[in-house]
């Protein structure tokens, strides 16, 4: 398996820049399964957290149909991140980093 074998796309997620990876066809399994491979990382600012990480990347194996219903893996990671952006945690975590601190 090569970086070639990824379709990369590149997105602004709320003042993020963020780098999609995607292989629908990472692995096959002998029954016919194949898991598609999705990789997610901020890139500037840096490994910046995401609603899906605190690290700024996310490494995430599942089925090529989960993703494909969406249209497409740049979709499919707006959907993921908007829905984690709800979440309180999300939302204590941007708060705090939008505040300035004194010391």
């Amino acid at each position: 398996m090569d970086s070639s074998d990824y379709t990369i796309t590149h997105k602004s997620w709320n003042g993020i820049e963020i780098e999609i990876r995607w292989n629908p066809d990472h692995l096959a399994f002998d029954d016919g399964t194949e898991m598609a491979h999705l990789e997610i990382e901020s890139i500037k600012p840096a490994r910046a957290p995401l609603p899906i990480t605190e690290t700024g990347y996310r490494s995430h194996f599942t089925l090529a149909h989960h993703v494909n219903r969406y249209g497409s893996a740049e979709a499919f990671v707006e959907a993921w991140l908007q829905d984690a952006a709800n979440s309180p945690a999300w939302r204590r975590t941007n708060q705090i980093s939008q505040q300035l601190a004194l010391f």
